[in-house]
């Protein structure tokens, strides 16, 4: 790693990765303290819910199945035309 890069996080603007950061792809290991290489508080990105930087956790779709009227439905097809 470039010495810049490691003044970086040396320097404390960077906060060390929380456990939910664990196994992120972005995580860097500067004198054996773990950094995100992207975010400066990472515990402050998975406050609000799931990083959207993690490279390790992909966030749940929940399909919900709407159930339909067939007479509306034949009502609203008979107005459009």
């Amino acid at each position: 790693m470039q010495s810049n890069e490691t003044a970086k996080f040396s320097e404390g603007a960077f906060q060390p990765v929380i456990e939910q950061c664990e196994g992120c792809e972005r995580i860097v290991e500067v004198d054996s303290a773990k950094f995100c290489n992207t975010y400066a508080q990472p515990g402050a990105k998975w406050r609000l819910g799931i990083c959207n930087f993690a490279t390790h956790a992909k966030p749940e779709v929940k399909v919900v199945k709407v159930r339909i009227n067939p007479l509306k439905a034949a009502k609203r097809a008979n107005r459009r035309g």
